[in-house]
């Protein structure tokens, strides 16, 4: 099945054909805060984050969620994922145009993680104005690219909420 689903996704992409279930609105986001190393994981303050993200996107009709095989795209990705009880499919980031093909195939909304190197061109990838260069210290900004429009949304993490604080 797997290897029919690839034949599909790069015949889509070859041929540039878009099923009418593709998906309706993209989610980019550069994973959150990362620790140091090599394949580092999220901070405290990236794995909070990444649980506000699920929290923002949990009613936003999201049925298809991907990151790249790292550990702080994949921690980024899985609160939304466990959340909606699906899993993270994997992309990777140097063919931006096989996950478009992928998408193609989404009926819904879906999430894509990415890298600061990435970013920009996955939202261009999805049919978005590509947005400026991200920085190292770029975190929070989720991009929001609608299909048949070019313009792209910005939506910002908030502060995280002490629940001890709001209860009366």
């Amino acid at each position: 099945m797997i290897r029919y689903l690839s034949v599909a996704f790069i015949a889509a992409f070859v041929l540039g054909v878009t099923p009418a279930a593709a998906a309706d609105t993209v989610y980019v986001v550069r994973h959150l805060q990362k620790a140091g190393g090599d394949n580092p994981p999220l901070t405290a303050e990236g794995a909070a984050g990444a649980r506000r993200i699920a929290e923002m996107l949990a009613a936003k009709g999201v049925t298809a969620v991907f990151a790249t095989a790292t550990r702080r795209a994949e921690q980024t990705a899985a609160p939304l994922a466990e959340r909606l009880g699906i899993g993270v499919t994997h992309y990777d980031p140097k063919s931006p145009g096989r996950l478009a093909a992928e998408l193609a195939f989404v009926k819904g909304a879906a999430l894509v993680v990415g890298h600061s190197n990435t970013v920009p061109d996955l939202v261009a990838a999805f049919g978005g104005s590509r947005p400026a260069p991200l920085t190292e210290q770029d975190y929070g900004t989720i991009y929001v690219v609608r299909a048949g429009s070019s313009e792209v949304e910005e939506m910002k993490l908030g502060p995280a909420v002490d629940a001890s604080r709001t209860a009366n």
